[in-house]
């Protein structure tokens, strides 16, 4: 199970200096390592740890900058200094994001004839291209999961019911899936901590996997390779993230491309977009 210590969850909220103290202990640092690298005196950040100062809102914002916060996490911050939280969170349907979705619907129609989504800092998919559709929906309509766990991507794999029966490489590929996550919970991201528990308890899943540090992958690009009957599909796959994000949401979010790993895989990539008369692409926003 992932270590509690690598995220804010469990620590009480509206208690700032619980959460100073826990993300000083994450980083590994000391109180006159940390209040050097503030550029506050070590007194003062003890008294704030210990609750007998309360921080001003630019002490807050300084705090998680130099602990290097998500911007989730900056706002958990000043939430529990009690001041509004600066970075907007209010998910991809918000108004103010529509350029941003637009920006990922261009770039989701470009990936075409090949699949390309969008997955969220819950590895939720909001949007995804008709190549996504097309390629991957004889495996998506024999999934055999509850609810929508079909719908978020980490769940989709490692369920046994989900890619994890198509996937001819499963071990390979699922390992590198989870030191991906165990990156994101040292990061300091609670959905990530939230994920690596639930698919740790998914049968078949490797003790090791369990724990950050295991053995690296042996190729620098890792294949995802599907099989359905004689229906065969190779793909490698690239993750691009939005550069200096102000918004919380905005951070966690992926874009992940999927490229023919053959030429097989090219090839029926283009004959299904070449027989497919539909939207050029579908997507939901959350």
């Amino acid at each position: 199970m992932s270590e509690p210590t690598q995220n804010s969850q469990d620590v009480a909220s509206g208690h700032f200096s619980s959460l100073l103290k826990h993300w000083r202990n994450v980083r590994r640092l000391t109180q006159i390592e940390l209040a050097s690298d503030a550029n506050v005196s070590a007194r003062h950040l003890c008294f704030l740890e210990t609750g007998r100062s309360q921080p001003s809102r630019d002490m807050v914002q300084l705090l998680g900058s130099v602990l290097d916060l998500p911007l989730e996490e900056r706002n958990a911050l000043h939430v529990a200094a009690g001041f509004v939280p600066p970075y907007g969170d209010k998910g991809l349907a918000a108004e103010n994001l529509q350029p941003v979705r637009q920006a990922l619907d261009f770039m989701l129609r470009q990936q075409e004839p090949y699949p390309g989504i969008v997955i969220d800092g819950h590895w939720d998919v909001r949007m995804r291209n008709r190549g996504s559709s097309r390629l991957l929906m004889p495996f998506r309509d024999a999934f055999d999961m509850e609810g929508d766990l079909g719908n978020n991507a980490m769940h989709a794999v490692f369920h046994p019911g989900g890619l994890r029966q198509f996937m001819v490489n499963w071990a390979e590929f699922a390992g590198q899936l989870i030191r991906i996550l165990h990156r994101e919970v040292a990061q300091g991201s609670r959905a990530s901590a939230k994920l690596l528990d639930e698919i740790s308890a998914y049968p078949g899943v490797s003790a090791e996997w369990r724990l950050p540090g295991h053995a690296s992958a042996s190729s620098p690009v890792m294949t995802m390779q599907l099989a359905k009957g004689d229906y065969r599909l190779s793909f490698f796959s690239t993750f691009t993230t939005l550069a200096m994000p102000t918004d919380a949401v905005l951070q966690q979010i992926k874009i992940e491309c999927f490229f023919p790993a053959d030429e097989a895989t090219a090839e029926m990539a283009r004959q299904l977009a070449a027989s497919d008369t539909g939207d050029q692409h579908a997507f939901s926003y959350g």
